[in-house]
């Protein structure tokens, strides 16, 4: 059985699962405007894998017999002027993700769940995968700057990222 705390700092990263789902909906909205559909695509995988974990989160906790406490979703902040600052937000919003992981670990550790504890460990290997594939996208838009053949590129090979292929 879940802790009260444990199980509301549960719900609370199903809900930060779900928002990260609809701020990466809301990226990929501006990665089309900007007239990028492959950098709309690579956010659009991204939207399915939040959504992914969000449904991990939803599973343990019924699992364990705890009740799912569906939240309301914030609005998206954020005006991106272009590629770039879409994937700098994305890795400050995946660092902020991270954080919150730590936190539950943290928390599990302290409540002496060790369930809880091993769930949080693929979300911990997880992390640390996120951060440095969009660590590595905004290290390539730093190096091409605004070249249209370089944003091209790229643009052609994120079009061909699948769901579970980082």
């Amino acid at each position: 059985m879940l802790t009260p705390k444990m199980l509301q700092a549960l719900n609370d990263q199903l809900q930060a699962e779900y928002h990260s789902s609809y701020l990466y909906l809301s990226m990929a909205a501006r990665c089309a405007d900007l007239n990028l559909p492959g950098f709309a695509h690579w956010f659009r995988v991204q939207v399915q894998e939040e959504n992914v974990h969000a449904l991990k989160f939803f599973d343990y906790i019924l699992l364990r017999r705890g009740t799912v406490e569906l939240k309301g979703i914030e609005k998206p902040t954020g005006s991106w002027p272009n590629a770039l600052a879409v994937f700098e937000d994305a890795l400050k919003h995946e660092q902020y993700i991270t954080r919150r992981i730590h936190d539950l670990v943290k928390l599990a550790r302290e409540a002496n769940d060790p369930a809880t504890e091993a769930l949080l460990q693929w979300f911990v290997t997880e992390q640390v995968e996120e951060e440095a594939m969009v660590d590595g996208l905004v290290q390539q838009l730093k190096v091409m700057g605004e070249s249209p053949s370089g944003l091209f590129i790229m643009d052609r090979e994120l079009a061909k990222r699948q769901l579970g292929a980082q």
